[in-house]
């Protein structure tokens, strides 16, 4: 493939904490040796939105930067209406050929990926049919150590756009806040077990009424397991997961079907 064709590639990029996130400009410094890139992210964070969307009031999409192969916008809404607003306004007579959400900062790995808003997004895009990945920096310092991202990220673009995801499947990607040089490699993974506990902190306001506010600490559920995704990424490795938008258990209808006396 030559270099012009290369340049000729239209990425989508989103993510969840906003479109004046340090994660977001960093990805799309990595994806802009890809091709145009056109960003359509929220206004503001839109943390554990998963897929959820904005029904019943009004949608704004702002421009804020027109450059050559760079357009960034602004979206009011969640981080998957940031996705379907780029697909119906900006390309709605030609799809992007990929979409990278992130770089998130905090981890999606485990139980995390089920309220993930940057992974909401690349299922959102996944349904639309283009190849997309969720990228995610465990850690939410906001001066966290990117540099895994910037060097490896580049090698799993590469093989990513060699060879895709087979489709109604995306990528969820999470890196170690480490240097570079001790990031361990990458290994294909599962997603972990594990769940939030001690989820809400009781406080009382400044009229003595009693409010929540949500905190949570995560338990691991399977510490041996050295191939689940947050215990790579607590290793030093980069952990890749692929999710499936069909997430019927087939082995279970076939159990009940045999079981249940319908």
């Amino acid at each position: 493939m030559s270099r012009r064709k290369k340049l000729m590639r239209k990425i989508l990029i989103t993510n969840d904490d906003g479109v004046k996130s340090r994660g977001i400009g960093i990805l799309t410094e990595l994806m802009k040796p890809y091709g145009e890139i056109t960003v359509v992210a929220p206004f503001e964070a839109m943390s554990g939105m998963s897929a959820a969307l904005t029904i019943g009031k009004p949608l704004r999409l702002t421009e804020l930067k027109n450059e050559k192969n760079l357009k960034v916008y602004a979206c009011s809404g969640t981080p998957a209406d940031c996705v379907k607003m780029a697909m119906n306004q900006i390309f709605s007579q030609e799809a992007p050929d990929l979409l990278v959400s992130g770089v998130n900062h905090g981890s999606n790995a485990s139980i995390a990926s089920l309220y993930s808003g940057t992974l909401g997004a690349a299922a959102e895009g996944t349904v639309y049919g283009i190849p997309s990945i969720g990228f995610s920096m465990a850690s939410h310092d906001p001066d966290a150590n990117f540099e895994g991202v910037m060097h490896y990220g580049k090698l799993i673009i590469d093989n990513f756009l060699a060879n895709p995801t087979v489709p109604n499947t995306y990528l969820n990607i999470n890196f170690p806040p480490v240097a570079v040089n001790d990031i361990k490699g990458i290994r294909f993974s599962h997603q972990g077990k594990g769940q939030w506990i001690k989820e809400f902190e009781q406080r009382k306001d400044p009229y003595g009424f009693d409010y929540y506010w949500m905190t949570g600490e995560f338990f691991n559920v399977e510490p041996q397991d050295s191939l689940a995704d947050h215990n790579l990424v607590a290793d030093n490795y980069i952990s890749i997961v692929p999710h499936k938008i069909d997430n019927t258990d087939y082995k279970e209808i076939e159990r009940l079907q045999a079981l249940w006396k319908l």
